[in-house]
């Protein structure tokens, strides 16, 4: 079912007619445009994996957990997702290594009208009707804004796409929802946009490699992390032009400006922190209480087992603080 999900994006990262070419090593990514990836926007507009001796073989689908699925499948070498997957792929005890966490995200949203609710804090929440996507990151964001003020509301379960359409026709009272649909939210309210923005969820992006990558091609994991830290580089000297590849890729998926101000939000920076382990325990924790996967809870030490710093630490050491 996945080969039938997943289709190859028209994104050339390779020049394969050139002589050079014809030396780069192949590898399969899963990966699709979105505004919290940019390094890898500005690695295929400047040729990076190329000049790091790869030739990148983007493929999509429709959430990290295809793409995570793909991965454990043998069909792709890397992928990226938000962290929350692979805290469900631990428990599943399936083996991936995290090699970079390219993004931190800190404006998490609660959006409403209002025509509907006027919201200005979380206990305004109390006894209305919150939508939100259940088995999600957005769901565990929801779970920690909640928990952090004892608000009551009814939660009520919606896909991504149908979050914004329920606020609008007034069939909930607020919606989580995820970040890609906070621009089309203003657009579409208007004057009546609400939001309560929080940081109690810090989303992180990260890479992902197969286990197979990892014990037979590890020269691969070492180019493709060195391109990532080149990118991460080129971002920061030219943030215009990587917010415009960013947009091209993304096909009108977002506007430029709610693109824009998105990407004001976003820490860009190539990085493998304690942080992330510590977040990962804690969703893997809510998961298990939730009875989502039956397993015990996993520590942050047993997370730190899945993360590969090596790669990372050879080309920019500075960036790899773990315990």
């Amino acid at each position: 079912m996945l080969k039938r999900l997943a289709f190859t994006l028209v994104l050339t990262v390779a020049a394969f007619g050139s002589a050079r070419a014809q030396t780069l090593e192949p590898v399969k990514f899963a990966w699709n445009p979105n505004p919290q990836t940019a390094q890898i926007d500005v690695a295929i507009k400047n040729g990076l994996f190329k000049d790091a001796g790869l030739d990148v073989k983007v493929i999509t689908f429709p959430s990290g957990r295809e793409a995570l699925e793909a991965l454990m499948g043998g069909q792709v070498d890397f992928a990226y997702m938000a962290e929350f997957p692979v805290a469900t792929a631990v428990l599943r005890q399936q083996k991936l290594k995290i090699i970079a966490d390219l993004s931190r995200y800190r404006g998490q949203r609660v959006i409403s009208s209002a025509k509907t609710l006027d919201l200005k804090s979380v206990n305004d929440l109390v006894g209305k009707k919150l939508g939100t996507t259940l088995g999600t990151n957005i769901e565990f964001f929801t779970y920690r804004l909640l928990a952090q003020t004892g608000a009551k509301p009814i939660i009520v379960n919606a896909g991504p796409a149908d979050l914004l359409p329920a606020v609008v026709r007034g069939d909930i009272d607020a919606a989580i929802m995820f970040p890609t649909f906070y621009g089309a939210a203003k657009k579409t309210l208007g004057d009546d946009y609400r939001e309560l923005v929080s940081d109690s969820y810090v989303l992180h992006m990260v890479i992902t490699a197969s286990p197979a990558v990892m014990e037979k091609r590890p020269a691969i994991v070492d180019k493709f992390v060195s391109a990532l830290v080149k990118a991460d580089a080129a971002l920061k000297e030219d943030e215009a032009g990587a917010e415009q590849a960013v947009f091209a890729n993304m096909k009108g998926m977002m506007s430029l400006p709610a693109l824009h101000d998105m990407l004001k939000e976003m820490e860009f920076k190539v990085q493998l922190d304690d942080s992330l382990p510590s977040l990962l325990s804690d969703e893997a924790g809510w998961i298990v209480d939730r009875g989502m996967v039956k397993a015990d809870k996993p520590t942050a030490a047993t997370f730190r087992e899945f993360i590969y710093g090596a790669p990372l630490k050879k080309v920019s050491p500075e960036n790899v603080k773990l315990p």
